[in-house]
């Protein structure tokens, strides 16, 4: 639920209690699911993380066309799976260090 969801007391702006009661199970409902597909697709983590590094560190001035590029890159599919590899050895790290 948002914090702009509610109104005073019991008003709920344009929404009965019921449809807000309704939305806010949806809410939750699709984060859950959003949640469970990103758990089930770690690539997706890596593909938006990877691009996100490459903004902040390219900083371009079209961002459009340099989206454009980045998504198009042939090799786009080894550089995931470069970084799958490297997300994969940074858990084991971390199983083995919270083991000391």
């Amino acid at each position: 639920m948002e914090p702009n969801d509610l109104g005073d007391g019991q008003k709920l702006g344009a929404l009965s209690i019921e449809q807000q009661t309704k939305l806010n199970n949806f809410k939750i409902q699709t984060r859950l699911g959003n949640e469970k597909y990103l758990c089930d697709h770690p690539e997706v983590e890596c593909l938006l993380g990877g691009f996100l590094a490459d903004v902040l560190t390219s900083r371009p001035g079209n961002i459009q066309e340099f989206a454009a590029e980045y998504f198009t890159q042939p090799n786009l599919n080894t550089i995931v799976e470069k970084q799958m590899e490297d997300r994969q050895a940074r858990i084991k790290q971390n199983k083995v260090l919270q083991k000391i």
